[in-house]
């Protein structure tokens, strides 16, 4: 053990990012919270300080969108190399998806089983969302009860058989439900009507066009617009998970002018790559919706821009290496999921410096409109006086290649291996302890359920 193990008083840094800008600061921590944000020379008379220099002080990141599969499918990840990548990260906070765990957390039972799967196991904070997998309100009511902070839902069918997806009827029965609760549904958003006919029986399935072609963007055009009237009429919230199709952006941005409740994710994968550079059989890079071309990465960078896209989520899906046929390279029967929760930061900052983004674009991204939508916005995503202490020092100038050693999570596939990058997470704070420090994790698991606040 070294000195980081211990909590810490405060942490100095020439630039704390937090609601009122990028400043020098000191963070006076008390009790595993923020109790102060004060000037950089503030005297430190007794204090146990950690001084990261001109290394960023962000406020912990969240990701509301990562699937650790347990239990289940532990084998696949696991709350243990889950939220250890996340710390890796700078994410002090996950809310896990409710497939593609076995059994799915469509019920309390389900949810009991989960909750005792990570218990003591977490680096990290966390809690779940509850699925939605027809139209049985009860079911939706006593996960509410339970304390889940909003729900899940597929359009399309999910990839799983344990998850099913459901139909605009049966929305309509539990829509009103939710929206009772004041809570988010979550929607992956593609209709299968599109789909059919894409792609003929003599496609070339190792070829990434043949893949891409099989989810045109219209079909996540028509399941948004369907989820825009829906979520207009029940004055539901609605969240649009990991928004690939621009082509949906114009429809989104009315909605949002017109005071629909609806909220919308991108992930780093569609920011940072595109369709053109995918080579064939590089199933790596297999995700739904897909990577889609060069001027769509440009419009949703646009989305970004001008706030229609609200959060960035890294959808963080992993499974065994040999379920992404990387010798036979079939984009067809490849699981479809892409792993990098412990490069989210770097990989977006990396593309955002270039365009002009700044540190402040990040901290809103991905910290305080994630716990917004998770109902945590009192508490966490900000370096703000009362909040949990929970912090990431990033070195934005870090140059980097990103190799095996660098992923933490259970499975070293990704399609970010060998890419280069801009910004480095050195530590990560958990209520003022370090949990992450360059390389090593210095602590036992500390990661507090925070359904226990909602129920």
């Amino acid at each position: 053990m070294t000195e980081f193990s211990l909590a810490f008083d405060a942490v100095r840094s020439t630039r704390i990012v937090s609601p009122e800008g990028v400043r020098p600061g000191l963070v006076r921590i008390t009790d595993g919270r923020i109790s102060g944000v004060y000037p950089y020379d503030s005297t430190t008379a007794g204090l146990h300080v950690r001084d990261v220099g001109s290394d960023a002080v962000l406020p912990g990141l969240l990701d509301c969108h990562v699937h650790f599969n347990e239990p289940g499918r532990t084998e696949w990840e696991g709350f243990e190399t889950g939220t250890r990548a996340a710390a890796a990260g700078g994410f002090t906070t996950i809310v896990e998806m409710p497939l593609n765990s076995i059994p799915s957390t469509t019920s309390v039972e389900a949810l009991k089983l989960k909750r005792h799967s990570a218990r003591g196991r977490c680096m990290i904070d966390y809690a779940f969302w509850g699925g939605v997998v027809n139209g049985d309100a009860a079911a939706v009511e006593a996960l509410a009860d339970a304390g889940v902070p909003g729900f899940k839902c597929f359009l399309i069918h999910p990839g799983t058989d344990e998850f099913r997806m459901v139909t605009e009827e049966q929305l309509r029965s539990v829509m009103p439900v939710i929206a009772a609760r004041g809570l988010p549904l979550l929607v992956h958003a593609e209709l299968a009507g599109p789909m059919e006919g894409a792609v003929d029986d003599h496609a070339d399935w190792r070829s990434y066009e043949t893949y891409l072609r099989s989810r045109p963007p219209a079909a996540e055009v028509q399941a948004i617009r369907m989820m825009i009237k829906l979520s207009h009429e029940f004055r539901c919230r609605v969240h649009i998970v990991h928004l690939s199709a621009a082509e949906a952006l114009a429809e989104l941005r009315q909605a949002r002018a017109d005071g629909v409740p609806v909220t919308v994710e991108t992930c780093p994968h569609y920011l940072c790559f595109e369709s053109e550079t995918i080579a064939d059989g590089a199933t790596e890079f297999k995700c739904a919706p897909p990577i889609r071309g060069a001027a769509n990465r440009k419009a949703l960078w646009r989305g970004l821009r001008d706030g229609v896209i609200n959060s960035i989520a890294s959808d963080h899906s992993p499974c065994p290496p040999h379920l992404k046929l990387p010798r036979e390279g079939h984009f067809g029967r490849a699981w479809g999921g892409i792993s990098s929760l412990s490069l989210s930061l770097p990989a977006v900052w990396s593309e955002a410096r270039m365009r002009g983004f700044t540190l402040d674009d990040m901290a809103r991204w991905l910290s305080a409109e994630p716990a917004k939508l998770a109902g945590f916005g009192d508490r966490k995503g900000a370096i703000r006086v009362g909040y949990d202490a929970d912090l990431a020092i990033f070195d934005t100038e870090a140059e980097w290649t990103a190799t095996e050693k660098d992923l933490y999570f259970r499975h070293a596939v990704s399609p970010y291996l060998g890419s280069r990058f801009f910004g480095k997470v050195k530590a990560t704070f958990l209520r003022g302890q370090v949990c992450f420090d360059h390389g090593e994790f210095p602590v036992a698991p500390q990661g507090h359920c925070l359904l226990d606040l909602r129920s």
